[in-house]
């Protein structure tokens, strides 16, 4: 089983680059948390999914630490687009966290779990989609995935928007459907997204999708032809606009190609979506290292 790490993002909102701003007195990063419960979980490699002018960076911390107990790959998203279709010339920004899935298309083999390099997930996750995805079975060409499916309560950040695919699930427990909102706050006891210029109420104990799904190899398939019809609808703005994951995963299923089976987790989320989160982030983690659930230095010879 391996594990992709969506790793290329810019940190606009954050104002640097997160995936490389320390939150123990070790050094370690949130990622290397997240190899951590994966390796134990008994994931047995890692591909990075990062920008090119980041890999001496990357592999000089996270790579180095965790070479010695894993198998790790880099991949790099480039600005890049199905062929005969043009790059805007002022698009800065890559297009999305599944179109950086398709880096992986040449290097991958077998089923894999996908994250965010810049989100805690807790410690389950990791063995619930790594057991699922040994246990399911492909039906009548009907591939299996899944997803962690988070509370919305416990993925909110008091210091600003967040973006989270909201999720129906149906009475036995698969995604129904998929809608990314791009910004759901907290609003009293509740919360609300932004749909055009107005606020909606949405329940905090509904799930959402934090980009934690485990897909078989061929989902990379089902990838490259949504790409395709994103960059060539009309309704794309490609100066802007982004291919999200949540939407590829969504889109297959309504496809009738595969079935996603929602993991509701209880397990609380917490990452450095901006810079006033990292203290909350550097407190939660001192928490579980103190009540036993890490070591106090994750990579620490024996």
């Amino acid at each position: 089983m391996t594990l992709i790490v969506l790793a290329a993002g810019m940190g606009s909102r954050y104002g640097g680059l997160k995936q490389m701003d320390p939150v123990t007195e070790h050094g370690e990063f949130i990622i290397d948390f997240s190899i951590y419960d994966a390796i134990r979980a008994g994931y047995d490699r890692v591909i990075f999914i990062i920008k090119r002018e980041n890999y001496e960076a990357f592999r000089e911390t996270v790579g180095k630490r965790v070479e010695p107990y894993i198998r790790v790959d880099y991949v790099f998203q480039e600005m890049t687009l199905p062929e005969g279709i043009k790059v805007p010339e002022n698009r800065v920004k890559p297009f999305g966290t599944a179109h950086a899935l398709l880096a992986c298309k040449d290097v991958l083999d077998g089923d894999f779990a996908v994250i965010n390099s810049d989100d805690y997930y807790g410690v389950l996750p990791y063995r619930m989609a790594y057991d699922y995805m040994r246990e399911a079975k492909d039906e009548n060409g009907v591939s299996r995935y899944c997803m962690v499916g988070y509370r919305l309560g416990n993925t909110l950040t008091e210091n600003g928007t967040v973006s989270r695919g909201v999720c129906a699930v149906d009475e036995n427990g698969y995604l129904a459907s998929i809608t990314e909102r791009t910004k759901i706050r907290p609003d009293g006891e509740g919360a609300a997204y932004l749909d055009g210029d107005e606020w909606v109420s949405v329940s905090r104990d509904s799930i959402v999708s934090m980009n934690f799904f485990a897909f078989r190899e061929s989902f990379l398939n089902y990838v490259e032809e949504g790409l395709y019809r994103f960059a060539t609808s009309p309704e794309t703005n490609l100066e802007k606009d982004e291919y999200f994951l949540p939407s590829a995963a969504g889109d297959t299923v309504k496809a009738g190609a595969a079935t996603l089976r929602v993991l509701e987790t209880d397990d609380k989320w917490f990452g450095v979506t901006y810079p006033q989160d990292k203290e909350t982030v550097v407190a939660s983690l001192r928490r579980l290292i103190e009540a036993g659930v890490y070591p106090d230095g994750l990579w620490k010879k024996n």
